[in-house]
Parts: C-alpha cells; structure tokens; sequence
C-alpha cells in the first residue's frame, strides 16, 4: 500500500531530545533496518519513490530537523548530539564544530581527505560521505548526522528522487556519482571501533568551551 503519510519519528535520538536532566547528552547508533527519513520540510511524494519504498517494506519516517532525504540502514551509523542551550549559537556554527569533530574522529581512525562541504555535509574527496540537520528550540539544540561506513548509493538512488536543493558540489550528480561510503574508500574499519571513537569525539565537543557566535 501506498501512503504519503510518513511514519511518526521514534529512533534513539527522538529520547535525546525528550529527555530532561543532563544538559548534554550524545548517541552514536546503528539502524536496525532500511527506512528513509525525510527533512521537516519535505513532502514524501516529492523526495521519495514512495511506490519503491511501498514494495520493499521500506518505512518512511519524517525526523524534526530540516534537510533532505536520507537512508538509514544497518551499514550506516548515525551519530546525534543534544544540549541545553539558553544561549544559542547560529546553526552553521553548530555544522563546523560537530563535523570538525567528525571528521577528527575518523582521520584518527586513518581516513584522509575528509573535509566540510556544502551547509552540513563531509566529504570524502569530491564525494559525499555524511550529511547532517539540526533541529533546535528554544531549550535545546539536537545535531544528527547519517555517516555511509559500507552502503552502496544504489540503494539511495532506488528510492530518494533528486533533491530539491544540492549543494554546489554535488553538481546535478546523480546518488550513485555524489556518495560514496568508507568501505569502497577502502577503509575496512569496524563498527565498534567506529562508534567509540565517534561517541569520544562527541563527548569532547561538549567538554570544550564553545566557540564564539560572532
């Protein structure tokens, strides 16, 4: 069945956001299954092949944040960080210094060539590797981020229509020519390995002094 209504947001970051007590608090997890989650302002119909995701059993899940489609699935990881902020700084502020974060992370971890793309996104070369949105209120601020450790872009394509906004790198390239995933960058790194030291980066992100807004 075909239904432009997309499923309620209900991953593990949905309770980072919910949840009183700590003033920062962050996740790094694996998806359970495919599903596409599309941006606060997207319509389903317009970002997605709904009647490919309808044949596949493939959930569509709107998230708060803004941004376009993604697709999670296990052989991706997404990393989510949440703070209370009575003052707050300006989103692309927020974008360098968890993808700084990121992208230190990983180069630890070996990978080269990383670095910030567009609004919110890192590459790995000329290629998209992660994307992130950040939803924000006037308690809290949450950054979730998609990072492609094995997924082919072929399972992107299948199901996310060309996005309405690119960045000016991406170049009208179709999923399959834009994204790419650490493992056919060949880097055979495990997930455990991958999610300690994205949880690490994360967790100093909020033990340093945050940067200026200015």
């Amino acid at each position: 069945m075909i239904t432009e209504e997309p499923a309620p947001y209900d991953f593990p970051d949905r309770e980072l956001l919910d949840a009183d007590g700590a003033g920062y608090r962050c996740l790094v997890w694996r998806p359970a299954a495919v599903c596409v989650v599309i941006g606060r302002g997207n319509s389903p119909a317009a970002s997605v092949f709904l009647d490919r995701a309808a044949a596949d059993g493939v959930a569509v899940v709107q998230r708060p944040s803004g941004g376009e489609a993604v697709v999670l699935s296990p052989r991706t990881l997404a990393v989510s960080a949440v703070h209370r902020a009575a003052e707050q700084l300006a989103s692309r502020r927020y974008f360098e210094q968890y993808n700084d974060a990121v992208i230190h992370a990983l180069a630890d971890l070996g990978v080269a060539g990383l670095s910030r793309r567009g609004i919110s996104d890192i590459a790995l070369g000329d290629r998209k590797i992660l994307g992130s949105s950040i939803y924000r209120n006037r308690q809290r601020v949450l950054y979730h981020a998609v990072l492609n450790v094995a997924e082919s872009p072929e399972l992107m394509e299948r199901y996310l229509r060309p996005p309405a906004r690119q960045p000016d790198y991406r170049r009208d390239r179709a999923h399959r020519d834009f994204v790419t995933s650490l493992a056919a960058a060949g880097y055979a790194l495990s997930t455990a390995a991958l999610q300690d030291a994205l949880h690490a980066a994360l967790t100093r992100v909020a033990l340093s002094p945050a940067p200026s807004s200015s």
